[in-house]
């Protein structure tokens, strides 16, 4: 009906109007063109393929980076950030290891996160994440720059990666807490390699052998679909690039800057203050402006 009436009115105006009615009709075009360029944008994007894992749950992996302790007690913040987030959208998160760091942070924390949408929500994560500011353990006031890095993992079922059981080794050890010593007197901690790969998995979170065992093929599963998923795209598309950034491990995506009360994202230019409530788990404005940046980069791609 828009273009319709849009067609209509060009006419009239081409017909003759006196001058009060050709503003008027004038401003009708202009209001009627700006409402058929929304609805087709709403189209095309409607149209643009779905990411096949939106609906997965996933598996999160935060590492500390340089900074040494900083860096780990930066990794405990961003498992904060993220629990908090989960929470907030009603999902469920459940550690499957972790290694502390000793002073509260984490030298690497791996955990899942259940719930619907949850990798389109938290798929704009993964990459290298900055900080910029004066550790606790620093006496004389200097800042200091610190990295972790994040790993988004979409969950994988049984049935989708096949796994023949003669491709596994599989270790238990007893699992160690914060300085080492043993948590269990019995082995329960359980390490899966996948020979034809190489990637491995430990779980040591749990109390039962059965349950270890049960997470880190859930692990394993993930990274075997992630990397397998990563091989079709450099094969067949370049679908990373042309999303916000390529999603690489070793891209710098965001620092949090404490002096200056300021988050960046870099792959958009998007600058936010009031950095302790985005810590605290809100993050919706970020991956708002994260996916949105996204589409209109698919869609300039599709239209190329």
């Amino acid at each position: 009906a828009t273009s319709k009436e849009l067609e209509e009115i060009k006419a009239m105006l081409a017909s003759g109007l006196d001058e009060d009615m050709s503003a008027l009709a004038k401003q009708e075009i202009e209001s009627l063109e700006t409402q058929l360029d929304r609805q087709l944008r709403e189209l095309k994007l409607a149209l643009l393929p779905k990411d096949a894992n939106d609906e997965r749950d996933i598996i999160m992996e935060i590492r500390a980076g340089a900074g040494g302790d900083e860096a780990g007690l930066f990794a405990a913040d961003l498992f904060r950030m993220y629990t908090r987030y989960a929470q907030s959208k009603g999902w469920e998160t459940d550690i499957i290891d972790s290694n502390e760091s000793g002073i509260g942070g984490f030298k690497e924390i791996i955990f899942a996160i259940k719930g619907k949408g949850a990798f389109s929500r938290l798929k704009y994560e993964r990459g290298v994440h900055r900080v910029q500011r004066v550790p606790v353990t620093e006496s004389s006031g200097r800042i200091h720059t610190s990295t972790a890095t994040v790993a988004v993992l979409p969950q994988a079922d049984e049935i989708e990666v096949a796994i023949n059981p003669n491709d596994l080794k599989i270790d238990f050890y007893h699992s160690r807490g914060a300085g080492g010593q043993n948590v269990n007197k019995v082995a329960t901690a359980v390490r899966i390699t996948h020979l034809p790969t190489g990637i491995v998995s430990i779980c040591q979170d749990e109390r039962s052998q059965l349950r270890n065992r049960m997470k880190a093929m859930s692990v394993l599963r993930a990274r075997l679909l992630d990397s397998e998923q990563r091989k079709q795209e450099e094969e067949i598309s370049k679908q990373r690039r042309s999303q916000v950034g390529t999603g690489d491990r070793a891209e710098k995506i965001r620092t949090y800057n404490f002096p200056q009360d300021r988050i960046s994202d870099h792959r958009i230019g998007l600058t936010l203050r009031n950095l302790p409530r985005t810590l605290d788990g809100e993050l919706d404005e970020l991956i708002d402006a994260l996916a949105t940046s996204d589409q209109s980069k698919r869609l300039e791609g599709q239209l190329a």
